[in-house]
């Protein structure tokens, strides 16, 4: 049981959970102004793992045959035969399940809006065969967890929930280049697109790195737009730092420093922005 359950947690890459999660909070603790009641946390986070889980279990299924050609993925669950097919559209089934039971208990907006979340989603896993923008997809796919998360608490959707959602668009379309350069020969040689099979390296790192200056740019504007303090703004300025030590990585040293420069990094920007918005709500107010 406990082997079938790693299994289906290498599946959806549960780790990453820490990319998207923080950022949920972020809308939630800006949309309180504070923390909100415990129900409210709850219910955004069966939402979050519900949603995740199921545009992750969704993707393995649409990139099954794909994986099983890329060396560095035929070794994931479904290509090696560890997941049934049949196993893996039962857990994308009851993920999703999740996903709307927990919008519905949140408010009306959030169970209206989860069909058309859960489209855009399962979508992205598609986008790759067709266009190079499959980054800005992923990253707009993302970018629904702080929206989402926003709408639960205020039950309307508003301008910073808006500006939050673009910051972590671009920060998510700015790693995913980076990371798709692990797949440059295997998407020219199969017809995938990607920026860097499109633009190549030099010009993938430009684009990525453009992505993660919007990134700061929008989660600056959050500061006028919701009268942010010193401690967000100290986290900001770490989160820019960490921008670009990643990209520094990624310069000198290649693929050599890929796992550090997109694991390490981006977790630790993405729970520091987290932790520094919420000093800043309960501190400074």
């Amino acid at each position: 049981m406990f082997t079938k359950l790693r299994t289906y947690l290498e599946m959806i890459r549960f780790a990453h959970t820490v990319f998207a999660l923080p950022f949920a909070f972020m809308g939630v603790v800006l949309a309180a102004g504070g923390i909100p009641p415990g129900r409210t946390l709850w219910w955004v986070l069966v939402a979050m793992v519900g949603a995740r889980s199921g545009a992750m279990g969704t993707n393995r299924i649409a990139d099954r045959y794909l994986d099983g050609l890329n060396p560095r993925t035929r070794d994931r669950a479904l290509p090696q035969g560890r997941i049934a097919l049949g196993e893996a559209v039962s857990f994308v089934v009851v993920s999703f399940g999740l996903f709307l039971l927990a919008a519905w208990m949140l408010n009306p907006l959030c169970l209206a809006l989860a069909p058309l979340a859960i489209l855009i989603v399962c979508g992205y896993s598609y986008t790759k065969r067709f266009t190079a923008g499959s980054h800005l997809v992923l990253g707009f796919s993302l970018a629904l967890a702080p929206i989402g998360a926003w709408v639960a608490v205020r039950g309307e959707i508003a301008a910073p929930a808006l500006v939050l959602g673009l910051g972590v668009l671009f920060w998510v379309a700015g790693f995913d280049i980076l990371y798709a350069f692990q797949d440059i020969d295997f998407d020219r040689r199969t017809g995938l697109f990607s920026i860097p099979a499109w633009l190549g390296t030099a010009n993938g790192l430009i684009v990525a790195a453009i992505f993660h200056g919007l990134t700061v740019c929008c989660l600056a504007a959050l500061i006028p737009l919701l009268g942010l303090g010193p401690v967000y703004g100290v986290g900001l300025a770490c989160a820019a730092l960490l921008l670009f030590y990643e990209h520094r990585l990624v310069h000198r040293h290649g693929l050599a420093k890929l796992d550090m420069a997109f694991f390490n990094v981006n977790g630790v920007l993405s729970i520091g922005m987290l932790l520094a918005t919420l000093g800043d709500l309960l501190l400074m107010r």
